[in-house]
């Protein structure tokens, strides 16, 4: 795959920055995360990565789809998907976003909150629903905070009103962060789980689907765990706790479905010593934190950078994006290294940078274009935005 990549933008030279994607490493990236977890469903996160050309694939291949917005759904249900395929993933939602989807057939909802569980129940007659937990693992290169989810008691008592309310309390979810490397996260994440669903009253039917979210890990310039071993554990987890009552598992995989499969190119703008003899020297990419490289802030994600016409002894960088604004520097404290001979005009490449690049761009801040984005099947272009 990096070599079907590789080669396009060599042979095709397309205008930087650029991102190309490969859908054929999505479908198989896809198709390996099924054959890991056989019994889940698994909803691709529409957000990580929406060309048309990917949700057209995993469409294709009966994928489910975790969509955050209206513009989502209506993307997913454009390329064919069936509206059940749909869950509105996203907790933070007007009451019209939600009677939106609920038209156009979508059964399946999470909340954290009794406001916009009371815009369901008013707007989605019948709906179900899974309440999300608040949870944040460690080693998460980008934890959730306490933006999303709630505590257990609240989370019983919004199970217990949306049955109450004629909803379905199907279930009860949570997501440990994105890039999660401790598959463990999952482990305390899932007793909570299982604790509120011992404590429901009941007449609330026990929930039936446990959504263990995203945040599976890729690897970067480090390793990650497998497929398997998140399995491994997160299966021995709901045997542990939930024991024989094991509830459905449902996945939200964004990163790892498409992280691998894509390719930035970049242009060096510019070599800079802000001072004689001053190391590390500055290097200033026509790509950065508003128009694909979001994820760099406060140096997250650590992306490879890979030299395509400079090559030799190397040494120390500091690497920047484009714009006028001081925040935008890509690493400073991270230590990167690239050929002295480095100078304007020459190309470096930064691979597994499917997910969260594209889909983050901003719209033309400092006049500078959303990131472009190719999609390639059999090395040809399917698709591009």
């Amino acid at each position: 795959m990096p070599d079907t990549l590789r080669r396009f933008l060599d042979e095709h030279a397309p205008p930087t920055p650029c991102l190309v994607v490969d859908v054929d490493a999505v479908l198989a990236a896809y198709r390996r995360t099924v054959a890991a977890f056989p019994a889940a469903r698994v909803f691709y996160a529409v957000k990580a990565n929406p060309a048309p050309a990917v949700v057209a694939t995993l469409v294709a291949a009966g994928a489910g789809f975790d969509v955050a917005s209206p513009a989502e759904a209506d993307l997913c249900l454009r390329l064919g998907a069936d509206p059940a395929s749909l869950s509105y993933g996203n907790t933070i939602k007007k009451a019209a976003d939600v009677a939106y989807a609920h038209a156009l057939g979508v059964r399946e909802f999470v909340t954290d909150a009794a406001d916009d569980l009371a815009n369901i129940v008013a707007n989605a007659p019948a709906a179900r629903v899974t309440v999300r937990l608040g949870f944040d693992g460690p080693a998460s290169a980008t934890p959730f905070g306490r933006k999303f989810g709630c505590d257990s008691a609240t989370a019983a008592e919004l199970l217990t009103r949306a049955h109450d309310e004629g909803l379905l309390a199907t279930g009860i979810g949570f997501h440990v962060g994105s890039q999660q490397l401790d598959p463990a996260a999952w482990d305390g994440a899932i007793a909570t789980a299982a604790e509120v669903s011992r404590a429901l009253p009941e007449r609330v039917p026990r929930p039936v689907r446990l959504n263990v979210g995203g945040g599976f890990a890729v690897p970067y310039t480090g390793p990650a765990p497998s497929r398997t071993e998140y399995a491994a554990v997160i299966g021995a987890a709901v045997r542990r706790h939930f024991g024989a009552a094991a509830p459905e598992l449902v996945l939200e995989p964004g990163r790892l479905l498409v992280a691998e499969a894509g390719r930035i190119r970049t242009e060096v703008v510019l070599v800079a010593r802000r001072s004689p003899g001053e190391s590390p020297r500055w290097v200033y990419l026509d790509i950065g934190r508003y128009n694909g490289m979001a994820e760099a802030e406060n140096e997250a994600i650590a992306y490879r950078f890979e030299p395509v016409s400079a090559h030799g002894e190397d040494g120390p960088v500091i690497l920047a994006g484009p714009t006028c604004d001081g925040d935008d520097v890509l690493y400073q404290h991270t230590p990167y290294r690239l050929p002295l001979s480095l100078r304007s005009g020459d190309l470096l490449d930064i691979p597994s940078t499917g997910a969260y690049t594209a889909s983050y761009s901003s719209v033309s801040f400092n006049g500078i274009a959303p990131l472009r984005t190719y999609c390639l099947s059999g090395g040809k272009v399917t698709d591009d935005g």
